[in-house]
């Protein structure tokens, strides 16, 4: 399969992406290979004459915030290297737009530390808040929480905070740093300092990627982009007070990672519709890994399930979907994919493979290396493209088909050496209106703007 012929409809019946009114499922039936031939999505892209961002014909791009420029609270200049990102509703039409800087103990502009949002001093993550009127006009922009490690992704919570995850499992004494780190954190955009620095111990120290939480049960699903063998696992938390409300992940809970019986490495699984039942959910030995990775933790004579690059992660009506973002069998894996997207049912127990991407591809196109991922009004998806040559966001239509929603223009090569900076944190305004998304080198946050379609 290419690039154009990621996604499709089996021989027997109709796949792709379906909706209710009340998103009660996603993905309905299988997806394998159909073209899409250029003609699906909002057009083919404009190229950008500021060379910052290429959209369709209608689109329109606002820079709301880039690495270096002052801060609004004058706390000092914006942190690099954006990644994950929400948008979550405020009061009187506000949005406020929830970012992650995936700093690492060498990172180019560190998050100011402030006295009452910094958790360890020598962190230089952390997250940056942005408050937007009803019009997208910004009206302030200051730190969320500091002192933090590789904030990659996370996920937004029911109750409108938004979890932050260290993409990081250095110990104290390791480059700097003065605490442990590799925790999930509880972020309030509307008022920081509600929320602190406060490490959610219990939901495990380790590489996090990005988390789900079931609104019905309030159990919490996370992702673990470990770069070694052995890879991550996939998680659920089991929260003691599983009713949900701003600091109540800290009451604690038991962790636990999944094991599909006889699967050791979920990257061979290759056939989209391919399901999986009985899924069990084994409990961590030790999720603080005070001596030992979990990944590495002894799980039984039965062992447990392995991943590379599980990214993104996100809950839809009664499911939780979960991304593998690539396998290459040089680096460990059983088998070699370009992108898989994985549904758990909670109520069967079944684990099912509805997309599979790759693994041949044209780099020039979009359609590989799926990370972060959100829901688009359209009633498909947007995906971030985390992979090599252009960087795309591209959507996924409900008919299963691939299309290129924007392209990054930014060259951080050379005129004979091109690169092009990933996407990060794609998102919507809680009205559909705005599509937010982030360039993650150079740290630009940008508003698009433009005649989406709705289901």
């Amino acid at each position: 399969m290419t690039r154009r012929q990621a996604l499709a409809r089996s021989g027997a019946g109709i796949a792709g992406i379906a909706f209710t009114g009340t998103l009660s499922e996603l993905f309905v039936g299988t997806a394998t290979a159909q073209s899409t031939l250029g003609h699906s999505g909002y057009g083919p892209l404009i190229p950008d004459p500021n060379g910052l961002l290429d959209l369709p014909k209608g689109f329109r791009y606002r820079v709301l915030s880039r690495e270096g420029d002052p801060l609004r609270s004058g706390e000092g200049p914006v942190p690099s290297n954006h990644d994950g990102m929400s948008a979550l509703a405020g009061r009187h039409g506000r949005v406020h737009l929830v970012r992650n800087h995936e700093n690492r103990h060498n990172g180019r502009i560190p998050v100011p530390t402030i006295e009452g949002l910094t958790y360890d001093p020598m962190g230089k993550g952390g997250c940056t808040s942005l408050m937007l009127d009803a019009r997208g006009k910004v009206l302030s922009e200051r730190v969320a929480i500091a002192g933090t490690a590789v904030n990659c992704a996370g996920g937004p919570t029911p109750w409108g905070t938004w979890l932050t995850c260290e993409e990081n499992e250095d110990k104290a004494g390791t480059n700097g740093y003065t605490k442990d780190h590799g925790f999930i954190f509880e972020v309030d955009p509307a008022d920081p300092h509600r929320s602190g620095a406060v490490p959610l111990t219990a939901m495990g120290r380790f590489q996090h990627e990005a988390i789900a939480v079931d609104p019905k049960r309030g159990v919490v699903y996370e992702t673990e982009d470990a770069f070694e063998r052995p890879f991550g696992l996939f998680y659920r938390f089991l929260p003691d007070k599983p009713k949900g409300g701003l600091g109540s992940l800290r009451a604690g809970g038991r962790l636990q990672a999944m094991r599909v019986p006889g699967v050791p490495d979920l990257s061979p699984i290759q056939e989209p519709g391919a399901c999986f039942d009985g899924i069990e959910w084994v409990d961590v030995p030790d999720p603080l890994a005070a001596r030992t990775a979990i990944r590495h933790q002894d799980f039984g004579p039965k062992g447990i399930t392995h991943a590379q690059k599980l990214e993104g992660c996100y809950w839809g009506g009664r499911c939780v979907y979960f991304v593998s973002s690539f396998a290459r069998s040089a680096e460990g894996s059983a088998a070699d994919h370009y992108g898989q997207i994985w549904r758990y049912d909670p109520d069967h127990r079944t684990l099912t493979l509805v997309i599979a991407f790759g693994p041949h591809t044209d780099l020039q196109l979009p359609g590989e290396s799926p990370d972060n991922i959100c829901l688009a009004p359209s009633g498909g998806l947007m995906v971030c493209e985390d992979g090599s040559g252009a960087q795309h966001v591209y959507g996924v239509t409900r008919r299963g088909e691939v299309y290129a929603m924007a392209r990054n223009g930014q060259n951080i090569g050379t005129a004979d050496d091109p690169e092009w900076g990933e996407f990060a944190g794609v998102t919507f305004s809680p009205d559909g209106d705005t599509m937010y998304v982030n360039c993650y080198t150079p740290g630009t946050t940008f508003a698009v703007t433009g005649p989406w379609r709705r289901t």
